[in-house]
């Protein structure tokens, strides 16, 4: 992965080595803050018209070969604070900054002696992109435990916001007073964060707990993660949210998928809800692929699947690709 120096804008950055499947195109600038002050300072900086996607880890996006006309932040690195902000009804308040990875959080709060962050764990993530998409797994959510959120909205302008002023459901978090529903945008395309303000810290409450069982129960998910997705291959993690009542790996598997592949691009074969790069997949062989698949079950299962993975950019033009 490249590495760029706080305070660097740089210039057609290749995307794909800041994203974890390891594929795609540029962005036509590249920024990374040196820490929250700075991100602030730079987005008030920026002409009104110029497009911006704040990216943690990259681990739930697809930019395609075309690449994105944005400037992309990454605040994975830069805004990295996580402190114990006191207490409240809930239990002991956690104020995380949005660059924070998940599993950091998980850990912290067992090493505290709090009970109900251990999910996080299993969240390739950074808060920020977990409390963008309410990312959760092992039957809890990212907002199920949010007592606030600081935000920074395009004009430079930073709020303090409570779960009420969210419509936050599976996978979806979105500004109640939004001019634009979420519902309202091509799939896999609306905004990197909802409605056009990124996170830039939450506030989480967790009650007391056992420590020496919070941290069993982490070593517990992780083996369990290790034993049944294929973390040794580039990954976005599910592709698909699970359909009501059921699981969309179990629809893939059905139709016979696991094993399908688009170019470098491929149904994995330990879980078929992810698609791993095997080697030199491009966005376009893996958006492909998720285009098969959704075609397939809605033939033979009638079901819709619906993307989890966000895709942005534009696709190469085939005089492009014939160069």
């Amino acid at each position: 992965m490249s590495w760029i120096a706080p305070g660097e804008l740089r210039r057609n950055e290749p995307m794909s080595r800041h994203v974890s499947w390891r594929a795609g195109g540029m962005a036509a600038q590249c920024y990374v803050p040196k820490n929250r002050e700075d991100l602030v300072d730079f987005v008030r900086s920026r002409a009104a018209g110029e497009k911006l996607h704040v990216v943690g880890l990259g681990s739930n996006l697809l930019v395609r070969d075309g690449g994105l006309d944005a400037t992309v932040v990454l605040t994975h690195g830069a805004l990295r604070s996580s402190t114990v902000a006191g207490s409240e009804a809930r239990g002991t308040v956690l104020e995380v900054e949005a660059g924070v990875p998940a599993p950091k959080v998980a850990r912290m709060a067992a090493r505290l002696g709090l009970a109900g962050a251990e999910f996080l764990a299993g969240i390739p993530g950074t808060m920020g992109g977990a409390l963008a998409m309410n990312a959760g797994c092992y039957g809890a959510e990212t907002w199920d435990y949010v007592v606030s959120v600081t935000t920074l909205d395009r004009s430079g302008r930073i709020r303090v916001r409570t779960p009420a002023d969210y419509d936050i459901g599976y996978r979806h978090v979105a500004l109640r007073d939004a001019g634009v529903a979420a519902s309202a945008w091509p799939e896999g395309q609306a905004p990197l964060e909802p409605d056009g303000e990124w996170f830039l810290s939450a506030r989480l409450a967790f009650p007391e707990g056992s420590s020496e069982n919070a941290l069993q129960r982490i070593r517990e998910l992780l083996a369990r993660r290790v034993a049944s997705q294929p973390l040794g291959q580039p990954n976005a993690g599910s592709v698909f949210r699970n359909p009501a009542g059921d699981h969309a790996a179990r629809l893939i598997e059905s139709c016979g998928l696991k094993g399908e592949r688009e170019g470098g691009a491929e149904v994995s074969r330990k879980h078929a809800n992810f698609i791993v790069n095997r080697g030199g997949a491009s966005a376009r062989d893996i958006e492909t692929l998720i285009r098969k698949i959704q075609e397939r079950v809605l033939r033979e299962c009638g079901v819709s699947l619906v993307t989890e993975v966000r895709i942005v950019g534009k696709p190469l033009e085939v005089k492009e690709i014939a160069q």
